[in-house]
């Protein structure tokens, strides 16, 4: 491993003078005698502006579980990462504050659309499959045990409104008004029941169209409901800017919606409860006050969707609460009944097992006879509470579907292979549901038993998270350039075979790589569309970033044990392998590089890191390695601070592609990063600019983005965040450590950051001793997931 001398711009060891920062991979114990600065990663204050994204709900409900014991919210780097449209590192993005995937994914979804096009058309999909499970449930939500005080309250308050048997009124101690009506809730979780799958019309594989269509942004709103929209928030003072994104969150009616419950301007990525109240108190006047049901309600939303940008897909009731109270709620409990009456919120009451979990018991029955059994009381968005038990539903129909013809059928896919694909093969035969964990090394294994199982006349297909992992598994001899895809083509009907009558993906194996980065409305998504009798294998690196989405599919499948799990031994090579090895298992070790895979560049402050890694990209790496520009990604923990993508990305194209930006800032020939949804984000390249748009290239296939959503849905991308590079390799990878993003890291993070080159690797390193602290001291954060719960089996309930 080498340290790159601060005086010359070449990628090659240092002099024996030149110090080397505390704490690096491979680093002397001479600590660098300056030490990062810290850059602008504040978050904007003051009133409400069009660009202005927010974390503090996160954070409020972090803090506040931090307090009380219990599991809420991290606002940490991952929380940043994973809301790829909420940055809580600086809260001043205004391309971060997109609309909604509902109302992105109007319109999406035709077989000539790109990967991102084919997204948007995949989460189309998934809220028609949850608008059809909903209308099938008849039952409400059911307890596991008994409760008492506040969670029994709320229990029984669903209870009587959902069966239309009391008021609200009548249970809950204060409300003066009676509930309105609702539709039944979704019965118990943890009973395996035959999925519903979409049912659409079969399409042709995306390989079929050579030459496809440039894929437009789905359509807005109509003009005069964003004119309407944009009057109301002149009228409150507020921005209208945010014409456009409110009518797209609200729908048709938004500015009605607003006159009547201003609050739910919280419903628009980037407002914060103050911004709302204050645009409440221009419209409502004396009326508006901090005990408004309607606010209490608002922020309650509001706070679980901040929890889902986290990763949560749901929220302990005391961390809920207490978040609430934060937020100046004046009862909080009165907050949480209302979003339940509302249907705004879903309750659910989960068993525990975990020894020193915080609990509400669950009292003894009349009898005696009954022990005491923790139980927690969660709070979630119908959405996520939706995909998650239908992923339940799904992966125990998989797992206990009977491997038919298992032996006459899977014998011969056995038989051709050996060693690890071996050994996944035979889990594979007798088992609907598989496990398998390795580095990346490690695809070579279900790589070849894709191909033995297509060589045996199995129906099969493996995607990936992204075009890029696509084309490199396709790569591999035994895919032989067919049978690859990805996620979101799978789920478009863009990618991979066609569905039979009932909907069902005629598939006999689908192997899903990159399985960490799932969340679980596309894992639901997958699941469900799965025959029976189907063989699904999901792999992955456990220790990789989780999903930019809600859940922890992966993971939570791993801690339940419910099926197979394969673990790889193939080791990823060279220096860079082992570095990142060992920082799987928190240790960060000093490589041996003779071919200066691996170099440290230490620097002092901020600016001068911005400087280095410009010179490493443009100068050092190409001359050194032979990697042009466009094949090194520069990672760095955030989008803000004076070392962020933002700074980063505005000094590579100064250098690189210079010119006017007369296009929100974009040229023909910029790096870009488009994320039209939240999770997912496509490197491409600007082509040009006329009046339909921003005309892009993401992963070989022409994008147009609308002139009013280039700035919420396109940025600079040679700088990217670990979470946007996950599931990309480039050649040469420099990773920006600046003194302002020591508490950003993580071990998930560094160890995906650094596993981004495949050549080689420049760490520009101002962080001194925070990066080998994060890597033996920083696990990834905790997320309150119901996942775990749903697949145990569950006690019977009186």
């Amino acid at each position: 491993m080498s340290t790159e001398p601060e005086t010359t711009e070449e990628t090659g060891p240092g002099t024996p003078e030149t110090p080397r920062p505390q704490g690096a991979p491979g680093a002397s114990d001479t600590p660098d005698a300056s030490g990062g600065t810290a850059g602008d990663s504040g978050t904007a204050g003051g009133g409400l502006a069009a660009d202005e994204v927010d974390g503090d709900g996160a954070s409020e409900v972090s803090e506040v579980a931090a307090a009380s014991g219990t599991s809420g919210v991290s606002e940490t780097a991952e929380t940043s990462e994973t809301a790829e449209t909420s940055e809580v590192e600086d809260g001043g993005a205004g391309e971060a504050a997109s609309e909604s995937a509902e109302s992105a994914a109007d319109g999406a979804g035709k077989p000539e659309l790109s990967e991102a096009a084919a997204e948007l058309a995949a989460q189309r999909v998934e809220r028609e499959r949850i608008e059809r499970r909903r209308a099938e449930r008849a039952r409400p939500v059911e307890s596991g045990a008994k409760l008492s005080g506040t969670a029994a309250d709320l229990l029984a308050a669903v209870r009587a409104v959902e069966g239309g048997g009391k008021p609200a009124s009548t249970v809950f101690a204060e409300p003066s008004r009676p509930a309105p009506e609702r539709a039944p809730e979704p019965g118990p979780a943890a009973t395996p029941a035959a999925p519903v799958r979409p049912v659409p019309e079969p399409e042709p594989r995306r390989q079929e169209q050579p030459t496809p269509a440039p894929a437009p942004a789905p359509a807005g709103p109509s003009p005069r409901t964003v004119e309407a929209v944009r009057r109301v928030l002149a009228e409150g003072g507020a921005p209208e800017a945010l014409g456009q994104q409110a009518a797209a969150v609200l729908g048709e009616g938004a500015a009605d919606l607003l006159r009547e419950d201003p609050w739910q301007l919280l419903r628009v990525p980037g407002v914060r409860p103050e911004q709302a109240d204050g645009f409440a108190r221009a419209l409502l006047g004396a009326e508006c006050g901090p005990q408004d049901e309607r606010r209490g309600r608002a922020v309650t939303v509001w706070l679980l969707e901040q929890a889902a940008l986290a990763g949560h897909t749901a929220l302990e009731l005391p961390a809920l609460t207490a978040a609430l109270a934060q937020r100046s709620v004046p009862d909080p409990d009165e907050a949480v009944q209302s979003a339940l009456a509302e249907g705004e919120a879903l309750v659910f009451e989960d068993a525990l097992e975990e020894a020193g979990a915080p609990a509400t018991r669950a009292a003894d029955d009349e009898e005696g006879e009954e022990a005491e059994r923790p139980v927690r009381v969660l709070i979630a968005l119908e959405r996520y509470a939706m995909a998650e038990e239908s992923l339940a539903d799904g992966l125990a129909r998989l797992i206990n579907s009977p491997a038919q013809e298992a032996g006459e059928t899977w014998a011969p896919v056995v038989a051709a292979l050996s060693g690890g694909a071996a050994e996944l093969a035979r889990a594979v035969a007798g088992h609907g549901l598989v496990l398998h964990t390795g580095g990346d090394a490690s695809r070579a294994e279900p790589a070849a038993l894709l191909g033995a199982a297509r060589d045996a006349g199995l129906r099969t297909l493996a995607v990936c998270h992204t075009p890029d992992g696509r084309d490199r598994l396709a790569a591999l001899p035994p895919v032989r350039g067919a049978g690859a895809g990805t996620v979101a083509g799978l789920l478009a009907g863009a990618e991979g075979p066609g569905r039979d009558g009932d909907g069902a993906l005629e598939l006999d194996l689908l192997i899903v790589l990159d399985a960490p980065q799932l969340d679980v409305e596309s894992a639901a998504m997958l699941v469900e569309s799965l025959p029976d009798g189907a063989r699904l294998v999901l792999s992955g690196d456990p220790a990789l970033l989780w999903s930019a989405g809600p859940g922890r599919v992966f993971a939570d499948l791993l801690a339940a044990r419910a099926c197979p799990q394969i673990a790889s031994r193939l080791p990823d090579p060279g220096p860079i392998g082992e570095l990142v090895s060992g920082i799987g298992i928190g240790e960060l070790n000093q490589v041996e590089a003779p071919g200066k895979e691996v170099v440290i560049v230490p620097v002092r402050d901020a600016g001068e890191a911005v400087h280095r890694t410009v010179q490493l990209v443009a100068d050092s790496v190409p001359r050194a390695f032979g990697v042009p520009v466009e094949g090194t990604v520069v990672i760095t923990p955030g989008h803000g601070g004076s070392a962020g993508t933002r700074a980063l990305n505005s000094a590579l194209k100064e250098r690189l592609n210079p010119g006017p930006g007369r296009f929100g800032g974009f040229d023909p020939g910029d790096r870009i990063a488009y994320s039209p949804a939240p999770g997912r984000t496509l490197p491409g390249t600007v082509v040009k600019a006329d009046a339909e748009g921003l005309h892009l290239s993401c992963a070989g296939a022409p994008v147009v983005v609308p002139r009013e959503r280039v700035e919420a849905w396109v940025r600079h991308g040679w700088a990217l965040t670990a979470h946007q590079a996950v599931g990309g390799r480039w050649p040469a990878a420099v990773v920006v450590l600046p003194g302002d993003a020591a508490q950003a890291l993580s071990r998930p993070w560094v160890y995906t950051a650094f596993g981004r080159g495949e050549r080689h690797l420049s760490v520009v390193h101002g962080v001194e001793g925070a990066l080998p602290q994060a890597v033996a001291e920083i696990p990834a954060k905790p997320r309150t997931t119901r996942l775990a719960t749903l697949l145990r089996p569950q006690p019977p309930t009186d």
